[in-house]
């Protein structure tokens, strides 16, 4: 019986490797491996094994018709972590979009140009829901 692949929250580990292909494109375990040692110490076969099972979690999609193989996200960038705050915001704010944003915005300093891009998308949807 083959493994249905369903798409499922990443892991820290996970969390880091997809950022890579994020920002770098389809990428070999190879270039994934380069890019993440320059951070912190780790092993090509553990990278790899990452690959793989993300590839069955169905967070990343292989294609073998390469040498060697090229990994790509299997979504864009902005679902998977839309996925991941609504997860983020059921289990930890109790469904409150305002209790995340507050907390968010209290432990970091955000930008000018971060708060103009709240200030904007509040702005937006006050319109919408009028």
């Amino acid at each position: 019986m083959s493994r249905k692949k369903t798409q499922k929250k990443p892991t820290d580990a996970e969390l880091a490797i997809i950022g890579v292909i994020w920002d770098r494109g389809p990428s070999t375990v190879r270039e994934v491996l380069q890019h993440l040692s320059e951070r912190q110490e780790i092993g090509y076969t553990t990278v790899l094994k990452f690959m793989q099972i993300m590839t069955d979690k169905g967070l990343l999609e292989r294609d073998t018709s390469v040498r060697p193989q090229v990994f790509k996200a299997a979504r864009p960038q902005q679902q998977t972590q839309r996925q991941l705050l609504r997860d983020l915001l059921d289990r930890a704010f109790d469904g409150s979009p305002g209790n995340l944003v507050l907390q968010a915005l209290s432990v970091r300093k955000s930008s000018p140009e971060e708060r103009r891009e709240i200030r904007d998308l509040l702005d937006r949807l006050e319109r919408e829901g009028s």
